[in-house]
């Protein structure tokens, strides 16, 4: 812990709720982690990524190997975020405050708020869509209340609509430790059930003549290394925003070996086991049906059992809900209870998300390639520079030395009040990076480069702030030692402070 100033003995209520506070219950183990990564990789968007590979022209095996090494950087950047997460016990805008200052966190987190709303609307709706599928399946009457339009959904989609609100709103007021227990045994490995019985079922019908090593399209060698390097490219952007997310995970964690230990089998064999098994049903669906089908739920409505369909349906309903709470429900909880902590806890915060996520109509979203491509897009290009800020501070310029409780504190002369509460080096680093990348990203002049444009973002945002901040650096060994704070409550459910032996960095 960081010395020159002392701790506070009492937090200041524009900055601190229990919710925000060091983390009480310390219970996500290696297997609550590994479950996590299995309710987000467990995705229709990851299946369709990883069968589109095969369906450019990829052979099955170069789609594994580009998939293995895009996944493995992710697992790099996770443990790094995972260490700060669990030293300090704080939730990402909380953590931020080191970086950006007690309240030009707000930022980030706001921007981070913001892509998470449209993403949770978006998620619930596609999720609706399958309920509405389901029920006709169920009940063919109901097709009669599924062709008129209000505000851009039928009768029948409105109500599918707001009963997945519902039931996810009903999950996500229940808090965070039933969050885990719900993903530990729910949608995980529901989903793993489904996706190995269609693969064996597609395996058995193509009679095993699929072949892991042709490609579909007879796409010429150079070509190959070039979309698997943008393959590797690409898995990493889509995990950029969980990694700004981790910390608000891995502050749960008992020790360093729960996190890292679970985002081995989380990522590295999970992400890619799952990829392997989406490739095989795509090829068994070339077999069986005779086109490339990149949706599993269209696979099962192939298969034309009423049995099969509605098993199937709920399970990627589940899946869906699964990477919902994972990815965009507990981020702009944390972030909007970090805009007024007197007022908004992790609970409330939920409910503004909840909220937003239907005010934003996500079906229009999704119908809009502007919106898509322009404005979560540009957003989406701001998370290198983001992720960039906060890891070089926190290793680069802290060595890990952070005064927990001073995160809390708006006095002037505290740690992180920098000036008026907002770090100057954040933003100046922040903003040139956002908006190169965001350029990448988005000129169609710039678009052989655009799949890499968060890596310009790393590294201009990252390269900035070190500049910037390099006469505050530390000196020393990072510490692996949880962070000790006055804030931490005491009582039998809490973690005790404790030694780990240090050991090399994964």
């Amino acid at each position: 812990m960081e010395d020159s100033v002392s701790a506070p003995n009492n937090p200041d209520p524009r900055l601190y709720n229990e919710d925000l506070g060091p983390a009480r219950e310390r219970k996500w183990g290696t297997y609550s982690i590994f479950a996590l990564w299995m309710s987000d990789t467990h995705a229709i968007s990851n299946y369709a990524f990883a069968s589109s590979l095969f369906v450019i022209g990829l052979p099955p095996w170069e789609v594994f190997v580009a998939l293995l090494v895009g996944i493995t950087l992710v697992y790099g950047f996770m443990n790094r975020m995972g260490h700060a997460g669990h030293r300090t016990g704080v939730p990402f805008p909380v953590l931020a405050r080191a970086s950006w200052g007690v309240f030009g966190a707000n930022i980030p987190a706001l921007i981070r708020a913001i892509m998470a709303v449209a993403w949770y609307g978006i998620q619930t709706w596609l999720a609706s869509e399958a309920l509405v599928l389901l029920g006709i399946q169920i009940a063919p009457g109901l097709a009669q209340y599924d062709h008129n339009s209000l505000l851009g959904l039928s009768t029948l989609g409105w109500i599918a609509f707001l009963v997945m609100w519902g039931l996810q709103a009903l999950l996500l007021t229940r808090g965070m430790e039933f969050i885990r227990r719900i993903q530990d045994f729910a949608t995980g490995p529901v989903v793993w059930l489904v996706m190995v019985a269609l693969a064996i079922w597609l395996l058995v019908k193509a009679d095993g003549d699929i072949s892991l090593t042709k490609s579909l399209t007879g796409l010429g060698g150079g070509e190959q290394f070039h979309q698997s390097v943008i393959a590797v490219s690409l898995t990493v952007a889509t995990f950029l925003t969980l990694v700004l997310n981790y910390a608000d995970f891995a502050r749960f964690t008992p020790d360093h070996r729960s996190y890292r230990r679970g985002n081995l089998l989380g990522l590295p064999v999970n992400f890619t086991a799952f990829a392997v098994v989406s490739v095989l049903m795509t090829a068994g669906t070339i077999a069986v049906f005779g086109d490339a089908i990149s949706d599993p739920v269209e696979v099962i409505h192939r298969i034309d059992n009423p049995w099969v369909t509605v098993i199937g349906a709920l399970s990627f309903m589940i899946a869906t809900v699964g990477i919902n709470v994972v990815a965009n429900f507990v981020s702009p909880a944390y972030d909007f209870a970090n805009l007024l902590p007197k007022y908004l806890n992790f609970k409330r915060g939920g409910m503004i998300t909840a909220v937003l996520a239907i005010v934003v109509m996500p079906w229009k979203l999704y119908s809009s390639p502007v919106v898509i491509q322009y404005f979560l897009g540009a957003l989406g290009a701001f998370l290198g520079p983001l992720v960039a800020i906060l890891l070089v501070d926190y290793y680069l310029i802290r060595r890990g030395r952070i005064d927990v409780d001073e995160l809390f504190s708006a006095d002037r002369a505290g740690a992180y009040y920098y000036r008026r509460g907002f770090n100057p080096n954040a933003v100046i680093a922040f903003v040139p990076a956002a908006v190169i990348c965001a350029v990448l990203a988005l000129d169609k002049d710039f678009q052989d480069v655009a799949p890499f444009s968060w890596v310009f973002g790393l590294v201009i945002g990252g390269a900035l702030y070190y500049w910037r901040s390099a006469a505050s650096r530390a000196v020393g060994k990072l510490d692996h030692t949880m962070i000790a704070s006055e804030l931490a409550p005491s009582g039998p459910d809490t973690a005790p402070v404790r030694e780990e032996v240090p050991s090399p960095e994964h």
